[in-house]
């Protein structure tokens, strides 16, 4: 599980670091009707090297503040890519 912050209706499509916790994520898309899940899932699955069907929104589908379900990669393996960016605890 990855905590995500989003920013949508960003200029570009973005890592910001961590805010409150959580890996920032600065999003294209409106928060409309689902667009700004798909993109984050989008994005995430591109900076995780991973199919979009193996991340989806497990909490927090209508707010900034989102929990990730990741498969197919272990959280040391998605902070690695990610640039250290989040906080890996057991």
């Amino acid at each position: 599980m990855i905590p995500c912050h989003v920013q949508p209706r960003a200029s570009r499509e973005a890592l910001l670091g961590i805010h409150d916790g959580a890996l920032k994520v600065a999003l294209t898309a409106p928060p409309v009707e689902g667009q700004a899940n798909e993109a984050l899932c989008r994005f995430m699955s591109k900076m995780l090297h991973l199919p979009k069907h193996a991340i989806t929104v497990a909490n927090g589908a209508s707010s900034r503040r989102k929990v990730l379900a990741v498969s197919g990669i272990s959280l040391i393996q998605a902070a690695d890519l990610l640039g250290g960016s989040l906080s890996v605890e057991k």
